[in-house]
């Protein structure tokens, strides 16, 4: 089996880079303030990433939608656990039932 260079040339520049970015933010993160703008942006960043994540799956269809909507209301009042459980619940078993 054979690899192009150029294909070969980009996996490798992919994984320097994400080796680079994951570094950076160990050495960067010591002369980070602890407070002020800096500190809100950070504390945003996790809940921006997760819907970055899961927002084009929600948007891929009705029942991933629907599945969606339930998760957001049993986000409110249940845990973590059961929130994801229930998720995947509803999803399997409309998908289960539709397709």
């Amino acid at each position: 089996m054979t690899i192009d260079p150029v294909n070969f040339a980009a996996i490798l520049a992919m994984g320097v880079l994400t080796y680079f970015t994951r570094i950076l933010g160990f050495l960067i993160a010591d002369r980070l303030p602890k407070s002020g703008p800096v500190r809100v942006a950070l504390d945003a960043l996790p809940p921006a990433v997760l819907v970055a994540v899961v927002a084009p799956i929600v948007m891929s269809g009705p029942i991933e939608a629907v599945a969606g909507l339930v998760v957001l209301v049993l986000a409110l009042r249940l845990p973590l656990i059961a929130t994801v459980v229930a998720g995947v619940a509803v999803a399997a078993l409309l998908r289960l039932a539709f397709i």
